[in-house]
């Protein structure tokens, strides 16, 4: 079937069953009948489906449109840079519109994080950073570490070398064997720390785990600011403190994933400043630009760069479109409107109303804990809110496909229902949002949850 700007709300339906393969998707759902969500316009926080309704995009998109929809000033950057250079490789090549991000980028980084090397997206930002750390130690004469730190439950990406790193077993299944080297450790979901377990031992698991492995064969520890699976963890006061004096005792490369922890998303530029400590490398994408082109970056510190810049040595790893010019041109009008509206400010000011109000909803019996930072935020779901029972895989089964995520759709909020630890409802708005969002948010939220907590029947004290 051909396909026009007038396609219909019925043809996209049918079009989209038949050819587009969703990611993340049951796609058998749809094959029996189910209707795929088409979203066809956005507009500031909001969005718009093929069926004209309107719906507030609490999730800004997965975690990506930072500055809103509709910004025709930064479309309009990206369709300037098409007419003057569509297209260069920054394979031994350079144009105008990378050198000036990249230059931006460090200016903005925190200490001496100055190279940036620039992929496609986050997937593609962490795997590289996984192959620099290696071929960093063995430039340095330290072939033998390869193996990464990561902690139970995180995210790090979908290629094979960032699942190796990933956390989540069910990701991991489908794929195994994964290439070897991934060793995990407890996260910092301190609302489950286990009875008799110290906050501060949280931090210590690293250098243990550091040591049951040997040294020798550890090349880089990569944590989230917040970790976003399991729901929006917060790292303990001096956690990354320690984890910086761990890195440094055993010649580990520190990586701090800020795919979604970046700009701006946590009231900083990055949120290594959020939290006060300095990586080696941060990687970083769906912020840069707000999602209005396909961009990611590797910003890594001069001392990791140095042995790179020795004789004929190269970093022999490449991505065709890293760094492409449309994209670049994108992400330096999207950081410009972050600097003239000061958005980094708008989040710090509006986040204690946006929690204020998530709080709110601890008196509903079904919510467990709430827990964030910045327009980053989660609330756990529980059976018991004294004990903190959790939820079996077939009643969060229940709970979250057979009731939570299309209700709270049908209502009008985009959010994420999610079970990949334990139950968990994440929003994470535009960070234009304020007051009259966090009102909409919650006139679905407090009428979603209460009717959940009598599904599932969770009675309060």
């Amino acid at each position: 079937m051909a396909t026009t700007a007038e396609t219909s709300a019925a043809e996209l339906q049918e079009l989209a069953r038949r050819h587009l393969w969703m990611h993340f998707s049951r796609m058998g759902a749809y094959a029996e009948g189910a209707e795929v969500p088409i979203i066809v316009r956005g507009d500031g926080c909001y969005v718009w489906d093929a069926n004209g309704h309107k719906y507030l995009d609490g999730l800004s998109s997965l975690f990506c449109t930072n500055i809103g929809h509709g910004r025709a000033d930064v479309a309009q950057a990206g369709a300037d840079q098409a007419k003057e250079l569509g297209f260069f490789t920054n394979w031994s090549y350079a144009h105008p519109r990378a050198i000036e991000l990249a230059a931006k980028v460090a200016s903005l980084a925190p200490g001496d994080l100055n190279r940036v090397f620039f992929t496609s997206g986050g997937s593609e930002a962490v795997e590289t950073a996984l192959k620099l750390c290696r071929q960093y130690h063995k430039l340095r004469g330290n072939g033998t570490k390869y193996k990464v730190i990561a902690r139970e439950v995180a995210y790090h990406g979908t290629t094979m070398g960032c699942l190796m790193a990933t956390g989540i077993p069910n990701l991991r299944a489908p794929y195994e064997p994964l290439p070897p080297g991934g060793c995990h450790v407890p996260n910092t979901n301190v609302y489950r720390l286990p009875e008799g377990h110290k906050v501060e031992e949280l931090a210590e698991a690293i250098a243990h785990r550091i040591e049951f492995e040997d040294p020798s064969t550890v090349s880089a520890i990569i944590l989230e600011p917040v970790q976003n699976a399991g729901g929006c963890f917060v790292p303990p006061e001096g956690y990354w403190q320690r984890v910086r004096e761990i890195a440094d005792f055993y010649d580990v490369v520190l990586i701090s994933d800020e795919v979604i922890c970046s700009w701006g998303r946590l009231g900083e530029w990055f949120g290594a400043q959020r939290f006060g400590y300095q990586p080696d490398i941060i990687t970083t994408a769906k912020g840069i630009t707000s999602a209005y082109a396909p961009m990611g970056a590797v910003i890594a510190s001069d001392r990791i760069m140095e042995p790179f810049l020795q004789g004929t040595t190269s970093f022999t790893h490449g991505i065709t479109f890293g760094g492409h010019p449309v994209a670049a041109a994108v992400a330096l009008a999207n950081i410009a409107v972050f600097e003239e509206e000061d958005l980094n400010a708008h989040v710090r000011e509006h986040e204690p109303a946006f929690r204020a109000m998530l709080d709110s909803l601890r008196d509903i019996p079904i919510v467990g804990d709430v827990r964030g930072a910045g327009y980053f935020q989660a609330i756990e779901l529980v059976k018991d809110q004294d004990t903190k029972e959790s939820f079996t895989h077939e009643e969060s089964e229940t709970l979250l496909r057979g009731y939570l995520s299309a209700e709270i759709f049908k209502r009008g909020l985009i959010c994420r229902a999610d079970d990949r630890g334990d139950p968990v409802v994440q929003l994470s708005p535009p960070l234009i949002a304020g007051p009259e969002q966090f009102e909409e948010i919650e006139s679905v939220l407090r009428p979603v949850l209460e009717e959940a907590s009598r599904r599932m029947h969770v009675h309060g004290a």
